[in-house]
């Protein structure tokens, strides 16, 4: 953690003001800054010498996911933490397929996310212990997990879209993708989950708080 830079990525002014001042007491963060949206995040990280963001996975313009990604492509060396108001079993798996170094829930303990932030920042994944049990569970195929646990990255990336009600060529614009792949995942998406439309995978995210 030596020296350490911190991008807090989250839409709710009290969060970002209450996990500052907990990582600027901290000895190894020299510089913290705060992002309300997405399009800020990656505005600080254009200016480089940024170790660390840690990600809302709901953020205003765009979501935790597709900014996860964005970072991945364009700064490859900044590592990601996600703290989200959802459960492991809701997000974790799928952040850490896209790319994250970690998950920690807000209703973690401070003790827990510091001890998050000092692994990520050491270059190693965090995985908390809900997690691991999770993570392990999932090994055993008979286990009930969410249907969209079985969901690739990309896969899950859509699902949450066309969820939220958005057009397949209004996705393709976002991902840079083609209509036709959209459509290609889209139909993979509702044979894997057993759905046969928007409405079911709708209804389904609403269930699970994948989307508000």
């Amino acid at each position: 953690m030596l020296m350490a830079s911190v991008v807090i990525a989250d839409d709710h002014p009290m969060m970002r003001s209450a996990l500052r001042q907990l990582l600027e007491a901290q000895s190894g963060i020299q510089r913290v800054a705060e992002a309300a949206s997405g399009t800020e995040t990656l505005e600080h990280l254009r200016g480089g010498g940024w170790q660390l963001v840690i990600l809302d996975i709901n953020m205003p313009d765009r979501s935790g996911i597709d900014i996860l990604r964005q970072i991945q492509a364009q700064y490859p060396e900044v590592r990601v933490l996600v703290l989200s108001a959802h459960s492991e079993r809701q997000y974790a798996t799928n952040v850490l397929k896209a790319g994250a170094m970690g998950f920690v829930s807000k209703e973690s303990p401070t003790s827990e996310l510091l001890s998050a932030v000092r692994t990520v920042l050491d270059g190693r994944r965090y995985v908390s212990a809900a997690l691991a049990e999770l993570l392990v569970t999932q090994l055993d195929r008979n286990t009930d997990q969410p249907l969209h646990a079985t969901l690739s990255e990309r896969e899950f990336q859509i699902l949450c879209k066309i969820a939220a009600g958005r057009a397949i060529s209004e996705i393709a614009r976002e991902l840079s993708l083609s209509a036709k792949t959209v459509s290609t995942y889209r139909a993979r998406i509702l044979e894997k989950m057993h759905f046969s439309t928007n409405a079911d995978l709708t209804s389904y995210a609403l269930r699970n708080d994948l989307i508000q």
